[in-house]
């Protein structure tokens, strides 16, 4: 009951966000946290799943992810607050427990996000100096040195970040431009291969509904971002009206753009030099335009442009980390704020730690490509949060609100989001076990936090450790 009108007196007495997004500037958002690593590292990936039907993956990722956005259109519409899946977690279930484990989730799906767009810079660099086949102790090196550089522009705080992001959001949005165009230079030459693009070729002997699955879990990372433009709901003029047609128009283009740059990449590279590369639109450019200078400008547009991931990702991950030691559900020394900087310092060096470690570790142990691995996981992590989701929309149906003040979904959308998440979550969908050995890591390092910080709360006489405001969790200092 406490916390409940403690709740309350806080809403009351914090001050509304300024409604400052407007239509335009919301659907350059979107586009832009969508449009990333995925394409620029993993076309070569799922091509090596189905063969040269690489665009069917990113075509059933973009249908998937479409479905869970009408669910969280009716939430964001119907709790149109910052905050995300852990406020719907909250509200439809009320288990601090869940909420907890729904925002950890997230924030680690972060942290594989940006290890895997690390992993794409470095070998990106090494394409750009003209070093063909880097030793993967100089790609790994690389990659750690890279996060030591974001977590250094995190520390200096958010308005930086902001600022970076934007010339990032251009750049990355400039260099799958640049693959479609190629394309089309060399579609005109004539000199392509279009039976490619038709042609399944299935790997280690799946059936071919098997191996769509399990192209999709991978494609799938390229989708994801659109869920984190809910967080912007309290910053969105008449977010009802808004939300609705910009989440969908973002999504439809950034599902059109992968798939010409799927059919781009397949038609003029053949699909074992496009699985063999971890830079696979530099082989693209290669191929499509090889009187021009622009592979030799490519990589380092690539570099650029996963960067812009990487530094989204790990920003938030950092605040989500903050926000959470703040509210007293993992250790209390996380939460503390550089004097100066005004900057979450201790979570900025944790989830640096972590994303070191699974670097470490996918660069030496894991059996599968490295790029492959985290950016699966990244998906894998954000699909169980998606199903989740989905079971919220149909819970908080019964929280009864004015009729026509939000966006309703069909409910079939949300069952139908729900069963395909799951699926697609476990290894039914063909996903490799090294994935499921790092999401399960980073759980488990979660839960562990959690009850060590119970255990610190009984010590310290404090009670109120849960999550009981998600509004504030990403909410950092600066």
């Amino acid at each position: 009951m406490s916390e409940s009108v403690a709740g309350q007196q806080t809403a009351e007495n914090t001050p509304e966000l300024k409604r400052v997004m407007g239509p335009g500037l919301l659907l350059l958002f979107v586009v832009g946290d969508i449009l990333g690593t995925g394409v620029y590292a993993l076309v070569g990936d799922v091509a090596g799943e189905v063969g040269g039907a690489a665009w069917l993956p990113f075509l059933v990722a973009f249908a998937v992810a479409t479905v869970t956005a009408f669910s969280y259109l009716e939430l964001v519409t119907k709790y149109p607050q910052a905050a995300g899946a852990a406020l719907y977690a909250h509200k439809a279930f009320g288990i601090h427990f869940i909420t907890f484990i729904v925002a950890f989730v997230v924030m680690c799906s972060g942290i594989t996000s940006a290890s895997t767009a690390s992993r794409a810079f470095s070998a990106n660099f090494f394409e750009g100096i003209g070093v063909a086949e880097p030793s993967k102790l100089g790609v790994a090196l690389l990659a750690l040195g890279f996060m030591a550089a974001l977590a250094a522009i995190n520390f200096r705080g958010v308005g930086e970040s902001i600022k970076l992001n934007v010339v990032l959001t251009i750049v990355e949005i400039t260099g799958l431009v640049a693959v479609i165009m190629v394309g089309m230079w060399a579609f005109s030459g004539g000199d392509v291969d279009f039976s490619r693009v038709v042609a399944f070729d299935t790997a280690d002997q799946k059936n071919t509904f098997m191996a769509v699955t399990a192209a999709t879990s991978l494609a799938f990372f390229a989708m994801v971002g659109f869920e984190d433009s809910v967080n912007m709901a309290e910053e969105t003029k008449d977010p009802v009206k808004t939300f609705p047609k910009i989440l969908l128009s973002g999504l439809s283009i950034a599902g059109i753009v992968y798939i010409l740059v799927s059919i781009v990449a397949v038609a003029l590279v053949p699909v074992g030099e496009l699985q063999a590369s971890d830079t696979p639109l530099v082989e693209v450019v290669k191929a499509g335009a090889p009187g021009l200078p622009i592979d030799e400008i490519f990589p380092f547009i690539t570099m650029f442009a996963v960067s812009n991931t990487a530094l989204i990702n790990m920003l938030m991950a950092s605040r989500l980390i903050y926000g959470m030691a703040r509210q007293h559900v993992l250790p209390p020394g996380l939460g503390v704020v550089h004097p100066t900087r005004r900057s979450p310092w201790a979570a900025i060096i944790f989830t640096t730690v972590i994303a070191f470690g699974l670097i470490i570790y996918v660069s030496t142990a894991a059996s599968d490509n490295a790029i492959s691995v985290l950016g699966g996981t990244t998906s894998l992590l954000l699909l169980a949060v998606f199903a989740v989701v989905n079971v919220a929309v149909l819970v908080l149906r019964r929280d009864v609100r004015q009729a026509g003040g939000y966006f309703k979904t069909p409910t079939v959308l949300p069952v139908i989001g729900f069963l395909v998440s799951l699926y697609l979550v476990t290894p039914l969908s063909g996903r490799p076990a090294q994935q499921y050995v790092v999401a399960g890591a980073l759980v488990v390092i979660g839960i562990a936090l959690f009850f060590v910080t119970q255990l610190i709360n009984r010590q310290l006489g404090i009670r109120d450790g849960h999550i009981t405001d998600p509004t504030h969790l990403g909410s950092g200092p600066d």
